[in-house]
This record gives C-alpha cells, structure tokens and sequence, in this order.
C-alpha cells in the first residue's frame, strides 16, 4: 500500500492551491482558529469528528470521507513502525 496522503495535504492540493484559497480564508468558512486548520494542513493535527464535518459542509464530500482518509493515513503510518512479529499471536476462537 502506497502512504495515502494526510487530509491536510489532500486538501492544500486540491481545494486551496488550484483555487488560490489561503489557509486563513479557509479557517474562517469552517468557522475555526487559523492556528487549528493551519496544524491539520501541515500534518501534525489529526481530522476529528467535528472537524470532518465542518469540511463537509464547507468544502463537500461525506463526514465519513474525511474520517477515513484520516483513518487510512493512520493507518499507514502505523504499520510503519508496529513490529506484529514479537509477542503478538492470533487467538483461536471456536466457530460462531
């Protein structure tokens, strides 16, 4: 799997760069700090559920959309750096 890009990133490259929107006008249509969305559109905040649904109204697409490409980005990183191959095992379940 390829690293799917932050929200941050996603929405710098297709909303606010080809539309020549600022972060700051940005922020106040979500009706947000500047300082949060500017920590989303770096990568060091995450896309919460409040916030997926500010972008949706502001910006479209689903709540949900923005969770899961939150969730995907975690996601990736995450199998980056969790070593499975130590003490942890599959448990044995019987059939349902």
């Amino acid at each position: 799997m390829h690293n799917p890009p932050h929200p941050g990133e996603f929405i710098a490259d297709v909303y606010l760069e080809p539309n020549g929107i600022s972060g700051r006008v940005l922020a106040q249509k979500l009706d947000v700090a500047a300082s949060t969305l500017s920590r989303i559109l770096k990568g060091t905040s995450r896309v919460t559920p409040e916030m997926a649904l500010r972008l949706s109204k502001t910006l479209g697409r689903s709540a949900e959309s923005w969770l899961a490409r939150q969730d995907a980005h975690d996601l990736w990183l995450a199998r980056q750096t969790v070593d499975l191959q130590g003490g942890v095992v599959k448990l044995k379940l019987a059939a349902a």
